[in-house]
């Protein structure tokens, strides 16, 4: 397995798929990457020379935040969120949808496993 950017890739599918299994690349990126290195997309990833590999790492260093980097970024932005009381942030502290999204029905993802609370009991007259 070719190991790009810290990650281990999938050496039997074609590169601009397995540059996609690094957090923070995507198809566009993947997409870039190659056409900026001059590799393509349709090469399996074992067919890579070293050359090949230790370009693309460099353009992935230079040019793009991935993996820990990214998470680190992310976690920071929420927990600036968070810190500031706003709006955003108590949705994420809560555990709610942030963008919006209904919550009456669905939300289901954000929300977890439903909590099935005792309704009411019935009156008899």
């Amino acid at each position: 397995m070719p190991r790009i950017s810290g990650v281990d890739v999938p050496d039997n599918k074609p590169i601009r798929i397995a540059l996609r299994y690094i957090y923070g690349v995507g198809p566009k990126f993947a997409d870039d990457i190659l056409r900026e290195v001059g590799i393509e997309g349709q090469t399996r990833a074992n067919k890579l020379t070293d050359d090949e590999i230790a370009q693309i790492n460099s353009v992935i260093e230079n040019n793009y935040v991935v993996e820990g980097v990214l998470r680190r970024q992310l976690s920071q932005n929420i927990g600036r969120l968070r810190d500031i009381r706003c709006y955003r942030g108590d949705r994420h502290r809560r555990g709610l949808p942030v963008n919006g999204q209904r919550t009456k029905t669905n939300a289901r993802t954000r929300k977890g496993k439903k909590k099935t609370v005792a309704g009411k009991k019935g009156v008899t007259k």
